[in-house]
């Protein structure tokens, strides 16, 4: 048996994985002159953070590998008609430190590698956010700045990057009142406008740990897709069952087993990443 299917048997034994391609549209070209919502990420710092790239000389195959079985049945029901916001993907955990925020970087990563694909990946941590800190890259305005202020357009705070088919949201600036934020009826139409205005992009949030803040489950609302992220031999069992069922609204739910010991003779699998995935209600 191998880590995955170890994974899947552990953490949800009626799951399903699946396998599928699908075509996507390309970003639409930055004009020449709009240079300040432009990064360049040092892919050499990548490199060295375990994070993939798209230059095959910069990132490790084994974790490349791990995340094209983790994205496979996220890019199917992406592009399914029968899910609701299928493109909108949350990634979270239980309890902060289980490489949630790693894994969302990677995710994001191996999806813009796909042909013809686009990728937004949402910093939606907004009170400790450190998707800017993985990439190298900084920025003021993002999320909280598009719910709270009239007359921002997510074309002002987008950042495009050097790494083809992604682009970055920022968290943007702090508010006292993020809940309530998240959960008011501009972010509803903001979530409902960005899934249905491009539907062959994939929307990509890193959220918070679920038992710590309460953003993160006000994000699973509209979802279509999540994916919980678990330490393996260290996320306590009664906390991970409390997490799920902070996100029961969202049908499809994927579980990675993180930091898995090695395992002699899978070769693919040594960073040790599990995929459990499948739809409730007994499917």
């Amino acid at each position: 048996m191998s880590i995955i299917e170890k994974a899947m048997e552990k953490l949800n034994p009626k799951a399903k994985a699946v396998e599928s391609d699908a075509p996507a549209e390309n970003e639409s070209p930055m004009p020449a002159d709009s240079t300040a919502n432009y990064r360049e990420i040092n892919l050499e710092r990548l490199k060295q953070r375990n994070i993939i790239s798209l230059h095959g000389e910069n990132y490790s195959a084994s974790i490349a590998e791990e995340f094209r079985m983790i994205k496979r049945p996220l890019l199917d029901n992406a592009f399914d008609k029968a899910v609701r916001n299928g493109n909108l993907i949350m990634v979270t955990s239980s309890l902060p430190g289980e490489g949630k925020t790693f894994c969302s970087v990677n995710l994001a990563m191996s999806i813009a590698m796909e042909m013809n694909r686009t990728v937004l990946l949402v910093d939606a941590d907004v009170l400790k956010p450190s998707v800017l800190h993985h990439l190298g890259i900084t920025a003021d305005r993002g999320l909280m700045d598009l719910v709270q202020e009239k007359g921002v357009k997510v074309s002002d705070v987008l950042i495009r990057t050097n790494i083809e088919n992604l682009t970055i949201l920022p968290p943007g600036r702090h508010h006292k009142r993020a809940t309530e934020l998240l959960a008011s009826n501009v972010m509803a139409g903001l979530l409902e406008d960005m899934a249905q205005r491009y539907p062959d992009r994939i929307i990509l949030f890193d959220s918070p740990p679920l038992l710590v803040t309460t953003e993160a489950s006000v994000l699973a609302s509209h979802m279509g897709q999540i994916v919980m992220v678990v330490e393996a031999e260290k996320t306590p069992q009664p906390a991970l069952k409390e997490a799920l069922s902070l996100i029961e609204s969202c049908d499809i739910v994927g579980l990675v087993l993180n930091k898995t010991p090695y395992i002699p003779g899978f070769e693919y699998y040594g960073y040790g990443y599990g995929y459990g995935y499948g739809k409730r209600h007994g499917q």
